[in-house]
């Protein structure tokens, strides 16, 4: 009995949290507003003609000899 009861507080437990973990605050919400401009940007940046930024290439460093003595 006593097994049981702390299995079933275990799983309230649980299942307390998993409902804590899908809250939002009320600020969190979808803007209609937002959602087009974002989306218009979004279409704009993906039609501008420029190329893709290439990475400068890094000339090796060259080291001193050892001079033997």
């Amino acid at each position: 009995m006593k097994h049981l009861l702390i299995l079933g507080l275990a799983l309230a437990a649980l299942g307390g949290a998993v409902t804590f973990a899908h809250a939002r605050p009320p600020t969190v919400t979808n803007s209609p507003g937002y959602e087009a401009r974002l989306k218009e940007s979004r279409s704009a940046l993906g039609n501008s003609p420029s190329a893709p930024a290439t990475a400068p290439v890094a000339a090796p460093k060259r080291s001193k000899k050892k001079h033997p003595n």
